[in-house]
């Protein structure tokens, strides 16, 4: 029997329908969900991950795709389509329906005791649960099989070609160039930014950074921004892409930072092409390209003099009081000073890729066994102080303070630094090629920008690997050294470094 193209449209895009339909319970659940309905909601989104699984594996799929991957009268478009997913396919078959449903079971059970761990800071309370996830993620790499480092499964999930031997050289450049430079700010003068712990009003925030998210062109017809225990993006399709931020009121960097890096995020999932719904040319080509965009939005435009030159009279319309003695050098000043933090979300560009490349090392280690979870804690803290000077007060602001191990996401910190790299990168290029962009910053005049970013990342999906992304975009691989100039030239400003 022959199948034609809209065969394998149709029963992809249902099996997408239900990846998105989970999606949402998934954001209720982190948003709206009352505790009790933790346990059915672990069931309902077991339901789903196995129905939508089963029909990506069945066997009639593979004929359908097996039938058209060799079919000459498809466009280009629609090759890609089926080459992705027979990649996908083949991925897919090697998981039994009952693994992917009691990974998504372990997921809300994880989930769940991570939040109650938060809330009474204790990770012991949250340990049992992240054992039984590594031995289930542990047995995902061995299912999906690998060559030298069972980790390298599991990296390839979120960057494809992504392993060990790569990534290893990417954290050596950071230790080796980026810790010295560390120890170059250290010496100087260190600028003041106490004045973002002084009191601000949570809608006064709320509503300032929702006029941001607008002036970006998230299109808040086909979006909305809400609170979450840890800010997150998720879409639906590219006419539904929901954010979430968290708010502080003694500390305005926390919640302003985070809606305008899930804003980065929702302008990628917005651009992708409605006409490939469901298909891997509607979807993002990697989630170090997916931090790209984010780390963009966040570090080279929205934490650069040019942008508050525009938005700092109105901030200081809307905290008149708790900004109205402070400078715009002042507070640009403050907004990018280094120092070593806690918290991964709220850490400065020079810092941030430590944080990242702790949870690296950690979940090396935890998937070759030579780290137990019990003892995780203890490592943490350990290799703050080893490589920040710093030592965690609490389960909270340490190894509790990030959602991504309850989804049994193990592979996705390295493409945070990935991400940024490859910002850096990008936004070099995107000002060779737009006449006058600074100048378009200084008056949040986005819209050529994100024109740009849809043109030369978000109308591919996945037609392109991360590395060919960027050599079509910068005509080089990633390239590290154009990180280091971007921080370099900007800190020497902030710190009048010589």
């Amino acid at each position: 029997m022959t199948y034609d193209y809209n065969s394998y449209k149709e029963l992809a895009q249902t099996a997408a329908d239900l990846q998105n339909a989970a999606a949402v319970l998934e954001w209720d659940q982190e948003v709206y969900m009352p505790s009790k309905g933790a346990s059915f909601r672990g069931r309902q989104l077991a339901t789903l991950a196995k129905q939508a699984h089963e029909m990506l594996t069945s066997d009639k799929y593979e004929r359908i795709l097996k039938s058209l991957l060799d079919d000459k009268t498809l466009d280009e478009t629609q090759q890609n389509n089926i080459r992705l997913s027979y990649d996908d396919f083949e991925k897919n078959k090697k998981l039994p329906s009952e693994f992917v449903e009691a990974l998504s079971k372990q997921s809300s059970l994880s989930f769940n005791a991570w939040i109650k761990a938060r809330q009474q800071n204790d990770y012991s309370i949250y340990a049992p649960e992240l054992q039984k996830m590594i031995g289930l993620k542990r047995k995902q790499a061995d299912l999906y099989g690998y060559e030298k480092h069972p980790y390298d499964a599991l990296l390839d999930e979120y960057e494809k070609g992504a392993t060990v031997a790569m990534l290893d050289p990417v954290f050596k450049m950071v230790q080796e160039q980026l810790t010295p430079f560390l120890k170059k700010i250290a010496s100087a003068k260190q600028v003041d930014d106490t004045f973002f712990n002084r009191n601000y009003p949570k809608q006064a925030q709320w509503d300032f950074a929702i006029e941001v998210l607008k002036t970006m062109g998230y299109d808040m017809e086909a979006g909305r921004q809400d609170l979450s225990e840890h800010p997150f993006t998720t879409s639906f399709s590219p006419e539904d892409v929901r954010i979430t931020t968290r708010v502080d009121e003694n500390n305005f960097a926390s919640l302003f930072w985070s809606s305008v890096h899930e804003g980065g995020h929702a302008l990628y999932e917005q651009g992708l092409p409605t006409s490939e719904y469901g298909l891997p040319l509607g979807a993002a080509a990697s989630l170090s390209i997916h931090e790209s965009q984010s780390r963009l939005w966040e570090n080279c435009v929205s934490r650069s003099y040019g942008y508050w030159k525009h938005f700092y009279p109105k901030l200081q319309g809307y905290f008149p009081q708790s900004l109205g003695d402070v400078s715009l050098d002042s507070f640009y000043r403050g907004m990018n000073q280094v120092v070593p933090s806690l918290v991964r979300t709220e850490a400065d560009e020079v810092t941030y890729h430590f944080h990242v490349m702790i949870r690296y090392e950690i979940e090396k280690a935890l998937m070759d066994g030579s780290l137990s979870p019990e003892d995780v804690s203890g490592r943490w803290n350990d290799m703050y102080q080893e490589y920040l000077g710093i030592r965690p007060k609490d389960d909270k602001t340490g190894v509790l303070q990030d959602v991504h191990w309850t989804h049994g996401s193990f592979g996705y910190f390295p493409t945070y630094s990935l991400g940024s790299f490859y910002a850096a990168q990008f936004f070099e290029q995107a000002k060779k090629e737009i006449p006058g962009l600074d100048g378009q910053i200084e008056q949040a005049e986005f819209g050529n920008l994100l024109q740009w970013l849809r043109k030369s990342v978000h109308q591919y999906g996945r037609r392109y690997t991360s590395d060919e992304l960027c050599r079509k975009i910068t005509g080089r691989s990633l390239d590290f050294s154009s990180f280091m100039s971007y921080i370099e030239e900007k800190y020497a400003g902030v710190y009048d470094l010589k």
